[in-house]
């Protein structure tokens, strides 16, 4: 794979060991598109599988393309929440941590951020997302426990944040569940 803009020889991943995955996903027009996650070698084929899932769900997503395409520095994160982008591969700390992020790995995603919000102490850095704070409500894009969505990361081994507690991770998929 060529290199990403997120990338660079500090990253804990090697260059080689990422993948460009290309996936069919709904919008929440319900028009299918083509969306492309940067994903570690060894989540190609369950990723595949969850969207695959997804897709015949019929579960919206907003868009998916990978963080570079949102500037600098590097992989904005907060630029691509903004935009509402499901993304994966981005060399970063974990929130609030010195330590890496299992998206610098490529085994994380983040599914819809607007709709499922990363959420501290009950307050979320993103205006758009307040009204996704009410986890009873049932708006398109959202993901709730045992829902579908959760399922089918669930069935490939990979937890979510929306169980966690304080902060709690509504968007954040991983292969580990952290």
């Amino acid at each position: 794979m060529r290199a990403t803009g997120t990338w660079r020889p500090a990253c804990p991943v090697a260059l080689g060991d990422l993948r460009l995955l290309q996936v069919v996903y709904v919008d929440f027009r319900g028009r299918a598109r083509t969306g492309k996650l940067v994903v570690n070698r060894s989540a190609v084929r369950p990723l595949a599988r969850v969207f695959g899932r997804l897709y015949a769900l019929r579960y919206p997503i907003r868009r998916m393309v990978p963080v570079d395409t949102y500037g600098s520095p590097p992989g904005n994160d907060f630029r691509s929440i903004e935009a509402d982008n499901t993304s994966s591969f981005n060399c970063r700390n974990a929130t609030g941590s010195g330590r890496w992020s299992r998206h610098a790995y490529g085994l994380a995603v983040d599914l819809d951020p607007i709709e499922n919000p990363y959420v501290l102490d009950g307050a979320t850095s993103h205006r758009a997302s307040r009204r996704y704070l009410d986890r009873s409500r049932r708006l398109p894009g959202m993901v709730h426990r045992g829902d579908a969505v959760e399922r089918a990361f669930r069935g490939v081994g990979w937890g979510w944040g929306g169980r966690w507690s304080n902060p709690t991770d509504y968007q954040h998929f991983s292969s580990d569940g952290t």
